[in-house]
């Protein structure tokens, strides 16, 4: 026998339903005072009345405004780039390769506190970064940077790490803070995988259309606008999936420079020689020297 729900519907969450199939720009996240506790914060769903009212209007409503791509937990984020922290780097001499003469350095820990512990040594001195971040696609993980869980949560939330000892979570589409924790997660690695890059220096990022969006603003935001060079389209996937409404085969590689006025400044230093110069064919293709076709 089926038993009747004896409970009303929660008008409000219909409410902002609705709201959100009209104006979905009008939705945020706030603070589920009710439900959090000092050890674990819940958010909820909820309506920027302001823009709402803006949208309702023909004529411009009075109050401050500032153009900036927000988020719930930007402000922690920026806090949490900012900490210090109270470790180090440990030599592995019995499992290194050619330790007197190598000039590489493989660093296994989590990947935040690994940029935090290179500020030291290596601040201003990297010419190149390439970043493959998780996509956030609902089914990755990614990295969890607040500590303060009961043991409760780190049982059902945690538990598991990568290949570089970096705690994981899983990043599914029904938490409520679904691309606010993704772009609180690439935010404080971006602050300080800037301040590690030379003056010439370039950093490439590879993301999917989960998140190319949100990592243009912060991009633009924390490696500045001017200093944006493009964005490298890869074709990274040949098969074709029958599951999507279009079947995508790409991804994004976006490149930014830490100083484009170098780059301007020593423009001929980058250009392709003029009339073939320079090009060779190693390989002896029969369609000759290398060429953009």
């Amino acid at each position: 026998m089926n038993h009747m729900k004896f409970e009303s519907p929660d008008m409000t969450a219909q409410n902002i339903d609705r709201i959100a199939a009209l104006f979905p720009n009008c939705i945020t996240e706030m603070l589920d005072e009710e439900h959090s506790t000092p050890e674990k914060k819940v958010y909820k769903r909820a309506v920027n009345f302001e823009l709402l009212k803006q949208m309702l209007s023909p004529d411009v409503v009075d109050g401050d405004e500032a153009y900036e791509f927000t988020w719930v937990g930007k402000k922690a984020a920026i806090v949490e780039a900012n900490k210090p922290i109270r470790k180090t780097l440990r030599p592995c001499m019995a499992e290194s390769k050619d330790w007197d003469t190598t000039e590489n350095l493989y660093i296994e820990g989590d990947n935040l506190e690994v940029l935090k512990l290179l500020q030291e040594s290596y601040l201003g001195k990297v010419k190149m970064i390439y970043i493959d971040p998780p996509y956030n696609t609902g089914n990755d993980f990614i990295y969890a940077d607040d500590f303060m869980r009961s043991q409760e949560e780190e049982n059902a939330q945690m538990g598991m790490y990568d290949e570089d000892e970096n705690r994981l979570f899983k990043n599914t589409d029904t938490n409520g803070r679904f691309h606010s924790d993704w772009c609180s997660m690439i935010y404080s690695r971006l602050m300080l995988a800037r301040n590690l890059l030379t003056d010439d220096g370039v950093i490439f990022i590879s993301i999917s259309d989960a998140e190319v969006d949100n990592l243009k603003k912060i991009c633009d935001e924390v490696m500045g606008a001017k200093n944006y060079l493009g964005d490298i389209i890869w074709n990274s996937t040949k098969s074709v999936t029958n599951t999507a409404l279009i079947s995508v085969s790409h991804t994004y590689n976006l490149v930014y420079f830490r100083n484009i006025e170098y780059f301007v400044n020593h423009r001929n230093e980058f250009r392709l020689p003029e009339k073939g110069e320079g090009f060779s064919n190693p390989d002896n293709d029969p369609r000759g020297e290398w060429k953009a076709e």
